[in-house]
């Protein structure tokens, strides 16, 4: 007998409905599983068949087949066991029920209960876009798949429990929506930039990156606070919108890394890759692509400690997803596109033995090598990072001072009213923030008075600054006067955003 059950595959971020058609058929006793399967959904078999004779079901001893179509897209993960086994109880007839309208996610173990399954979210919101109005999940992934509104979900810890549900001998556990914006706020135990001794300037550096999503790359001698700067970075930014929530939701879940007791990301991610990570590891990829570094990064930070150290080719594949807030990684298969709208914040010593120019101890390396270790980082990156700012080592009277700085929580109220300016700015657009300008919307947003205009006229000429770097003053001079909630770029705007233009480096 043939029978049919809805399910989902994952393709990049995106869910695919899949239908799971099962054959039982009289002849030799057989299980075979087509329609481009993994390695996963082929272990499926063993798995499916231990859960149905587990549940006291059972396992037809005859010829089954099972085709998961479409069958031109690779099928992947353990998301189909949940649907492969309910097809063979309806195609041996031992449960009659209509599924047709209803989508069946979950991984099944041995003794028939329920696990975790990831992606859950996308693959909630795809079978909602395509109408099914009912999606069967794992007990411990209601939570997650409940932030789709619209759609009924019905969880169960076991097959045998979903088999009662079908053949109506028990009521269907309905779990209750869980709207995004009643989630509690996060976590506020970050690092706190009151505990950050001293440098005051760069403090004012970052709070201006934050307020408009600008890149920043640090420069300073080992252990003057770069590390625990960029580390209270977060803390100072405005929190996620409800619909950037559910973006970064959506790349953890995929990858497997959202954390069983937070069914919503609402803090803004914060990765620090080693500067040994692969190509794939920092942009995504692999056999079946999954994100990367800089897509777990997105709507957040992705700092970069040790700059230089990590490689030109590792920070050239970079540039593209900097400047375009999404990576697209093609395969022989297909291609799939990664959202990568980050902050990047790279910390670096000037030089390999980290004191050149350090006032108070001796650099130990010669001209060519500090010349060379600089060099590491093309004109090309550079071009795309609006602020380089110094951080020189710490006095001792400031280190040995009880008093503490000004908290992140009033830094973090300037930057949202920033931000909220820039709202207002760009309402109607898919722009959030003054650094995802384009040139078109820099002519339109970034009036410039005439004194200030010669003054960026002069920079041009003396910093030979490139086209890109030009209109990445401008983007920063507009963040800095957001915050003097003045509408045109004043020559001290200027001024401020050409000072954060590198010297040293090249």
């Amino acid at each position: 007998m043939l029978a049919k059950v809805i399910s989902c595959a994952i393709v990049g971020l995106d869910g695919v409905i899949v239908e799971v058609e099962v054959d039982i058929s009289p002849g030799l006793p057989s299980f075979t599983i087509v329609g481009l399967p993994d390695a996963a959904v082929q272990e499926a078999r063993e798995r499916v068949r231990a859960a149905i004779r587990n549940s006291n079901f059972t396992f037809p001893t005859k010829r089954i087949v099972v085709n998961l179509a479409p069958a031109n897209l690779k099928k992947a993960g353990p998301a189909y066991d949940l649907p492969i086994a309910v097809g063979i109880l309806l195609g041996s007839e031992q449960v009659f029920a209509d599924v047709t309208q209803t989508i069946l996610l979950g991984e099944l173990s041995l003794d028939g209960s329920l696990r975790h399954t990831t992606g859950i979210l996308p693959m909630v919101a795809a079978s909602h876009e395509k109408g099914f109005s009912t999606t069967i999940v794992p007990d411990a992934d209601a939570r997650e798949a409940s932030l789709v509104e619209g759609v009924k979900i019905i969880p169960f810890t076991s097959l045998s429990q979903l088999v009662g549900y079908l053949r109506g001998e028990i009521p269907a556990p309905e779990h209750e929506s869980e709207k995004v914006d009643e989630y509690p706020p996060p976590d506020t135990s970050m690092t706190d930039l009151a505990y950050v001794k001293g440098q005051e300037h760069v403090k004012r550096a970052l709070e201006i990156a934050a307020a408009g999503g600008h890149n920043v790359i640090m420069i300073g001698p080992p252990g003057s606070g770069k590390t625990l700067l960029a580390r209270s970075l977060p803390s100072i930014l405005p929190p996620m919108t409800n619909e950037e929530a559910l973006e970064v939701t959506k790349i953890y879940s995929v990858s497997g890394l959202l954390p069983s007791d937070t069914p919503l990301m609402t803090h803004r991610p914060f990765r620090s890759p080693h500067y040994t990570t692969s190509n794939v590891g920092l942009v995504g990829g692999g056999h079946w692509p999954k994100p990367g570094e800089i897509s777990l990064s997105h709507r957040g930070v992705l700092f970069l400690d040790e700059l230089p150290e990590f490689g030109h080719s590792l920070l050239e594949v970079l540039r593209q997803p900097m400047e375009d807030k999404m990576v697209t990684i093609s395969r022989a298969q297909g291609s799939v596109t990664f959202p990568s709208n980050f902050m990047l914040v790279g910390a670096m010593n000037p030089c390999p033995c980290g004191y050149y120019g350090d006032p108070f101890k001796e650099c130990t390396c010669s001209s060519s090598v500090v010349s060379r270790y600089q060099k590491r980082i093309s004109g090309p990156f550079i071009d795309r990072v609006d602020i380089f700012v110094e951080v020189p080592r710490i006095d001792y009277e400031k280190l040995a001072d009880d008093r503490l700085g000004e908290k992140s929580t009033k830094v973090q109220a300037r930057v949202k009213d920033t931000r909220l300016r820039q709202h207002e700015r760009f309402k109607g657009t898919r722009l959030t923030c003054n650094a995802e300008m384009t040139p078109a919307e820099v002519r339109e947003f970034c009036q410039v008075e005439e004194s200030a205009q010669s003054l960026l006229k002069a920079a041009m000429k003396q910093l030979y600054l490139s086209a890109r770097a030009f209109h990445r003053v401008l983007k920063l001079a507009r963040t800095i006067a957001d915050q003097e909630n003045s509408d045109i770029i004043k020559a001290p705007h200027i001024a401020e955003a050409i000072q954060y233009r590198p010297r040293s480096l090249l």
